[in-house]
């Protein structure tokens, strides 16, 4: 018997859900206006704060503009928005949005270099033991995703060894995004995270205090996974 948890979510979270998906979906398109509180409360069949709880979220999003006894409007959240909507723009009912994935690949090919040479010239020499835990569970691990997951570990200390808090923010979100699909990327990220040696490089770099050592041995793990991904992004939206 396969169980699931049971997802417990309050009204004002369903009605944030339901502007958010119209907003990001088109339905909803930028400058349109919504209707009244009251007239979303008499179509959800919800109650007015409720509606007004989860217009204050969609606000904060950065997808509608709310103006005090004025009407509330859709904004372009391409311009309005921050990096917390890539996770829902990535899957959109279901199915993967090619060019956001897309997006989010030469965002990581280009970052991480940057990252690693942060990294050897900030941090401190604590980081190389963690780097080296990270590459020994990598190494004993045989599981495609899992190695996957120490792989993201290794990551996560180097992203702190870079003492950026907007790398790391990024970092953050881009992950969201990314481990949902580890499944589906298993296959072809074997090679990058079935070469310790790499991040080996990368580590001793990182230690050394050689940034431009660093930032090089990055891209040069990074690189091969990453144009190959985007080369069966391109079959699919050709597909499409």
């Amino acid at each position: 018997m396969a169980l699931q948890p049971v997802e417990r979510r309050s009204v004002p979270e369903d009605v944030f859900e339901q502007i958010l998906a119209d907003v990001i979906s088109g339905e909803l398109s930028p400058g349109e206006s919504l209707p009244s509180e009251r007239r979303l409360a008499e179509v959800l069949g919800v109650s007015r704060p409720a509606v007004r709880e989860a217009l204050k979220r969609v606000a904060a999003a950065g997808l509608v503009e709310v103006r005090q006894g004025d009407s509330t409007t859709v904004r372009d959240y391409r311009k309005t928005a921050g990096l917390d909507l890539l996770p829902r723009l990535l899957l959109r009912a279901g199915e993967l949005d090619v060019s956001v994935a897309r997006s989010i690949l030469e965002t990581r090919l280009h970052n991480g270099p940057k990252i690693a040479e942060l990294a050897a010239e900030r941090s401190g020499p604590e980081l190389a033991v963690l780097l080296d835990d990270a590459i020994a569970e990598l190494v004993a691990n045989d599981d495609p995703i899992e190695k996957q997951r120490h792989a993201l570990t290794f990551w996560d200390h180097v992203v702190d060894g870079a003492d950026s808090i907007a790398f790391r923010l990024m970092y953050n979100t881009l992950r969201a995004a990314y481990e949902p699909a580890l499944p589906a990327l298993a296959a072809v990220m074997t090679a990058e995270v079935g070469n310790p040696d790499a991040y080996r490089e990368i580590a001793a770099a990182i230690v050394a205090s050689d940034p431009e050592a660093a930032s090089k041995a990055a891209y040069a793990l990074l690189e091969p996974a990453t144009t190959a991904l985007i080369s069966v992004l391109k079959t699919l939206e050709v597909q499409r």
